[in-house]
Formats: C-alpha cells, sequence, structure tokens
C-alpha cells in the first residue's frame, strides 16, 4: 500500500490499509488514521494527527510549520479528522505558542485545489473552501461554513455555522451564522435563505432568523434594543440565539 518511492520516517504511525502514492514524504510524528489514501508527491509534516478516510491529492503540503515569523521551531501540532477531501496544492499549517498550539480541523470537509488554512485556525466539519480560499492565522470557522474561491479572511476573524461567502470576498471582520457575504471588503447582505433551504431549514426559522438580521444589523435603533426586541424569538429558535450571541459577542465586529 506505500509506494517504493515514498519516505516513510520510522516514528510515523500509518494504518495498515493506509495507501501512500509516488514520492510522497511522511514525516516525523505523523499519525494517519486507516482508509486514508495519500496521493503522489505529497509531504505530510509531524507532529500531525490524520484521522480515518481522508484523501489527500498530490502536490498538497500538510503540518508543516506555520508561516508566522515569531514562530521559532517549538512544538505545535495538526489536527485533521476524518472523511476530508484534501485536493491538489492546498496547504495546511499547525500551531503557534502564540496561539492554541496547534491547527484543528474538524470532518467531511472539502478544501478544492490552492485553499490554504493558516496556523492556529479552527475549522469545523462540512465546510467548503473553494478554489484559493485562504484564512489567515487564529480564523475560525463553523460548521457548514462555505468560502467561495478567492476568498481571504484576515486574521483572528470569525466565520458562523453555515455561513456563505461569496467569490472573491476580502474578509476583515466577522461575518454570522447563517449569514451571506460578498464583496471587497465583504459585506453581510442577508441571510442564506437557498443554503438553508437546501439544508432542510424550515420557513419559520429562515424567517425568524430573517427577522433577527435586519432587527441587529439594518436597524437604526441600538443593538440593546435590538437584542431586548429579539429575546422571544431566542427562547423560541435555537438558530436565532446562536445568530444573536455570535453578534452579541464578537471582537472584530461585524462585517456590514
Amino acid at each position: 500500500m506505500i509506494h517504493e518511492t515514498a519516505i516513510v520516517d520510522a516514528s510515523a504511525r500509518v494504518a495498515a490499509d493506509v495507501e501512500i502514492g509516488p514520492y510522497s514524504v511522511i514525516g516525523a510524528g505523523v499519525e494517519i488514521g486507516a482508509g486514508s489514501v495519500i496521493g503522489p508527491h505529497v509531504v505530510i509534516m509531524g507532529p500531525s494527527k490524520i484521522g480515518r478516510d481522508n484523501r489527500i491529492f498530490q502536490f498538497s503540503s500538510i503540518g508543516e510549520a506555520p508561516q508566522d515569523k515569531k514562530y521559532q521551531g517549538e512544538p505545535s501540532l495538526l489536527e485533521l479528522g476524518d472523511r476530508n477531501v484534501i485536493r491538489e496544492y492546498v496547504t495546511l499549517n499547525r500551531g503557534t505558542d502564540m496561539g492554541h498550539g496547534k491547527t484543528v480541523i474538524g470532518s467531511d470537509n472539502l478544501f478544492m485545489a490552492y485553499s490554504h488554512v493558516a496556523h492556529d485556525c479552527i475549522v469545523g466539519s462540512h465546510t467548503i473552501f473553494a478554489n484559493a480560499a485562504s484564512v489567515s492565522g487564529h480564523v475560525e470557522v463553523g460548521d457548514y461554513a462555505t468560502l467561495g474561491g478567492f476568498t481571504s479572511v484576515h486574521q483572528f476573524t470569525q466565520i458562523g455555522s453555515r455561513a456563505f461567502c461569496g467569490l472573491g470576498s476580502i474578509v476583515t471582520q466577522d461575518i454570522p451564522p447563517f449569514s451571506t457575504a460578498a464583496g471587497n471588503r465583504a459585506r453581510v447582505i442577508g441571510i442564506n435563505k437557498e443554503g438553508l433551504k437546501r439544508r432542510g431549514f424550515s420557513p419559520e426559522v429562515i424567517r425568524a432568523l430573517h427577522k433577527s438580521f435586519r432587527e441587529l444589523l439594518k436597524s437604526r435603533g441600538s443593538k440593546e434594543e435590538a437584542f431586548a426586541n429579539l429575546e422571544p424569538l431566542c427562547k423560541k429558535y435555537p438558530e436565532v440565539e446562536e445568530f444573536v450571541d455570535f453578534v452579541r459577542n464578537s471582537k472584530r465586529g461585524i462585517a456590514t
């Protein structure tokens, strides 16, 4: 299952059924779970923990040292969950002491060609990073979020769950969950109605989220008034509560 031209460090822990293609390099401190397929010319450096049933295509660089001038070689980690698809030329970097000490990526994600996850990021599950989508250090991306092609996300920014960033978005402030953003600089333009419909969210939930968006991000009233007005909807719909809490706790501010 391991091609004769592949180089696998003696300390790497590779499940018995893992496939490793020609000229790939698996470094010290790497763990790869069962059922994973590593294509040709892939470099995986450690310490990195790669889960089960991942598919990593050719020329990807996984678990390499962070691209941070403050990094001085201290131990750090990349954790990758299960069933992720990592296409050509994707780069996923380890963490730093200045952050979490590790980069954490969940399961069932699709990273299209040339996409990038920098040091200390936390990426949930079921996300889509379209071609060349890139997130800087310390970014958090929620479950089921989608980053359109060539989207760029500023460091320390948060992308909420099920949010959608359109093609070429330049994201410098937080994008709330369930919302759609686009532009340079990206601005939240509404609730991700079509995406929520496809995921089976009820019309009632979508209407409640739309009302929350209008109340919090488009009203001329104060945020305090909006939070108070939305309290009944928060109690009725967990999705509204998630949206409101995200806006309330945003540190970089919402991209409006």
